[in-house]
């Protein structure tokens, strides 16, 4: 039976109970925090209870968060996410995450490129759009060569420390 999301190498799917030690390491791994609003860490009680939440139900919550996985064992490798979603827009805010051990592979393009037929074909989306940091190019590159077209800059969107960086607003049509 061929998934919904799913390649020869690559599957999303819901998050799961036993995600709980995977998540907890990566939402707690202080170097990702620059790319998120992480200010503090999560204990596993906290986690837990988010997992005991979720329901996959993106019109309840105005999210949804899936793992990436690898298909030939089940590995996660990371994350990808609406947040934001705006279901009278028909828009979404993506999120996405790679572990460092499965970086340079494509493997978070192919993630991509699963949820944006997703959004069109199964939730009728008409934009997706991401925020970036300036500074962080080779995210940028692989926004931009998948074919999000950046609409504009915007200057000391987020502090990180002490400091204000400028982000890039990317937006796809669909």
């Amino acid at each position: 039976m061929k998934q919904l999301m799913s390649n020869e190498l690559i599957a999303l799917r819901p998050l799961e109970p036993t995600d709980l030690d995977t998540l907890y390491n990566w939402e707690n791994d202080t170097s990702l925090w620059v790319v998120s609003d992480t200010v503090a860490p999560y204990s596993r009680a906290a986690l837990w209870q988010y997992l005991e939440g979720y329901t996959g139900d993106i019109y309840a919550q105005r999210q949804l968060r899936l793992m990436i996985t690898l298909a030939s064992d089940g590995t996660p490798i990371g994350t990808i996410d609406y947040l934001n979603f705006d279901p009278l827009n028909n828009r979404a805010e993506l999120g996405l995450f790679i572990h460092n051990d499965y970086r340079g592979r494509g493997l978070g393009r192919q993630a991509l490129e699963m949820l944006t037929c997703y959004s069109r074909d199964h939730l009728g989306l008409r934009q997706l759009y991401v925020f970036i940091q300036l500074s962080n190019e080779v995210c940028l590159k692989l926004f931009e060569d998948f074919g999000y077209r950046r609409v504009g800059n915007i200057l000391n969107w987020v502090k990180r420390g002490n400091t204000y960086h400028d982000v890039a607003l990317l937006q796809m049509i669909l």
